[in-house]
């Protein structure tokens, strides 16, 4: 029930109809079958629109529906090396990490060192220099390579866009969880941690930028 003594109006079609009083709108709203809903309830005097209550729940909920199915995920990954890794395994590390970053996925190449290996920090800084160098067209180093404990890391962005996952009803969430396994059947390659972005589109209010009206703002007439 709205309590104020008056409100401005905004019909159906989005048209202003000025001030009136709150018994007049929603005189007003039963007369065209509409709900009045208060859609600005902090503005002065406050904003009341005419429209279908439900219709508007469920017209909302669908909106935010599929901004949530077109989200955008963004996956932290590692891949792992070895100071005396072989020209094979090292290409293959970097097929691997470009098909991260053509994702939009960020990437961790580390070097894992191992007893006397510690003492040549400089094998490892030349060797995730080279493999920087092999990934440039696709991600953009954003630290330079860095010893911590028994490891030598270099973080890495994407230059693409991350890509918009389509998931079903039944099969997305089994989709993903094989995807996460046969990335992970391989002790180089890590999943480290995932994080959301929402797409640039958000939703549309009715009455921009005015906030979702509580349901209980919803009347019919006296």
């Amino acid at each position: 029930m709205i309590r104020v003594f008056e409100v401005r109006v905004v019909d159906e079609d989005g048209g202003q109809l000025g001030v009136m009083r709150t018994l007049d709108a929603m005189r007003l709203a039963q007369e065209r079958g509409l709900d009045l809903v208060e859609v600005a309830p902090l503005a002065s005097p406050p904003v009341a629109r005419l429209l279908d209550f439900g219709q508007y729940k469920y017209e909302l909920t669908k909106r935010e529906k599929e901004a949530k199915r077109k989200q955008r995920s963004i996956t932290f990954k590692e891949v792992r090396l070895k100071p005396k890794i072989g020209i094979g395994d090292f290409d293959t590390k970097v097929r691997r990490a470009v098909e991260f970053l053509e994702d939009g996925d960020r990437v961790k190449i580390s070097v894992q060192f191992r007893g006397r290996e510690l003492t040549h920090p400089g094998i490892g800084r030349d060797l995730l220099d080279k493999f920087a160098e092999q990934i440039k067209e696709h991600g953009v180093v954003e630290r330079p390579p860095l010893l911590e404990g028994k490891s030598m890391h270099i973080s890495v962005a994407s230059t693409h866009k991350p890509k918009v996952h389509e998931p079903t009803p039944t099969g997305g969430a089994k989709a993903h969880n094989r995807t996460t396994d046969e990335a992970l059947e391989d002790d180089d390659v890590e999943v480290e941690a995932t994080q959301e972005v929402t797409s640039e589109t958000p939703p549309a209010s009715p009455v921009a930028p005015t906030p979702e009206p509580q349901p209980g703002a919803a009347s019919t007439g006296e």
